[in-house]
């Protein structure tokens, strides 16, 4: 088995390597990652500026990897058409410091990198580290819970294509109650931002770090992250609200 390991916290980010070190036990890992932290860049791409693509070698000289001056999805775009000899059997993106739930999927660079693969028809992993002390972030521990439910979802889902989302509670509490599949919480946040003035009086803004949602709904990958569990959810990239095609047609051609 074949797999491509990529990330949007950068090609040194040490939840990348963890999971390196674990998949590497599984099969070849072929790792084409952001030369920098690209966090919540969502899908954008590059398109008017060169993609530099460097090897990165580690201290005995071996190669571990390609860093892109580009986006999680550059990235992977760079992979399956010009830096791979052979397609991969399974993309993986994490592991990401912080949890990608709620909305947050959806500016998510590991989650797109994710959701690139899956464009090109592999079947795709995003991984997330939920943490509240970013300082000591259990990666290694992560990267081995992470391993155990890609085993699994690749004993029944490899070669189809299909997109999931794993997000892992905070491990300075204790190990995960268990794992729950659940779906997206769509509630919007409340966006918070910090005023400041610089010295020549302009004012800008910091927008804080903690996501608070305004109200949640039960079981879904926000309340269930937020109990303890590790939640797998099944995501898709089509749009469409099918609820409303058919109604829409409808009014649209009388």
């Amino acid at each position: 088995m074949h797999i491509l390991l990529t990330n949007d916290d950068g090609i040194y980010a040490p939840g990348l390597r963890a999971l390196w070190q674990e998949l590497r036990s599984l099969a070849r890992v072929s790792v084409v990652a952001p030369a920098t932290e690209q966090s919540a860049v969502g899908h954008s791409i590059t398109l008017l500026t060169p993609l530099i693509v460097q090897p990165v070698f580690d201290p005995d000289g071996s190669h571990f990897g390609w860093a892109v001056e580009g986006k999680p999805a550059d990235c992977v775009k760079l992979a399956l058409v010009e830096l791979l000899d052979q397609t991969p059997d399974l993309l993986v993106s994490g592991i990401n410091a912080g949890s990608n739930v709620g909305i947050n999927v959806l500016y998510s660079g590991t989650v797109a990198a994710a959701i690139e693969g899956a464009f090109f028809g592999i079947t795709s992993i995003a991984v997330s580290l939920e943490y509240r002390d970013p300082v000591h972030l259990d990666f290694p521990e992560a990267a081995r819970l992470a391993r155990r439910l890609i085993i699994r979802l690749m004993e029944k889902y490899a070669g189809t294509g299909q997109l999931f989302n794993i997000n892992i509670p905070s491990l300075d509490q204790g190990p995960p109650k268990g794992v729950r599949v659940v779906p997206q919480g769509t509630a919007r946040y409340r966006e918070q931002f910090e005023r400041r003035t610089d010295p020549r009086g302009r004012v800008y803004f910091w927008t804080m770090p903690e996501l608070v949602p305004i109200e949640t709904t039960p079981d879904t990958d926000v309340t269930a992250l937020a109990e303890g569990y590790i939640t797998i959810t099944p995501l898709h990239f089509n749009l469409t609200d099918y609820s409303r095609l058919q109604s829409l047609r409808l009014e649209i051609t009388e």
